[in-house]
């Protein structure tokens, strides 16, 4: 499923971000950013569909243990940008569009 933001969990994590290009943004449903964050990631994903997008929902009890033993969050949202497995790029705070495009297309298309 390309061109729309994909739901990320543990038991998907590993094989989503061993992909060409990915990016993973980690939100909590109580944080207003993130929800604004929303909308900019969709938009971006009809963008990008060679790159996969997703989102991980931190706040839902047993989704992400796996995904919270492997990173440290200082904040939400945090994204993350991955080529074959290998975190590239971390940003905090809610990307602008244009910048997440300017990412994607500098570090993720070949």
């Amino acid at each position: 499923m390309t061109g729309t933001v994909q739901d990320v969990r543990d038991e998907n994590y590993k094989e989503f971000t061993e992909s060409a290009g990915a990016v993973v943004a980690y939100g909590l449903a109580t944080c207003e950013p993130c929800k604004q964050y929303d909308p900019i990631l969709e938009e971006t994903a009809a963008k990008f569909p060679t790159i996969k997008i997703g989102k991980a929902k931190m706040h839902v009890p047993g989704r992400c243990r796996e995904i919270k033993k492997a990173h440290t969050f200082e904040t939400y949202p945090t994204t993350h940008f991955f080529a074959q497995g290998k975190l590239l790029l971390t940003r905090e705070g809610v990307v602008e569009p244009a910048e997440l495009a300017a990412l994607i297309s500098d570090h993720l298309l070949k």
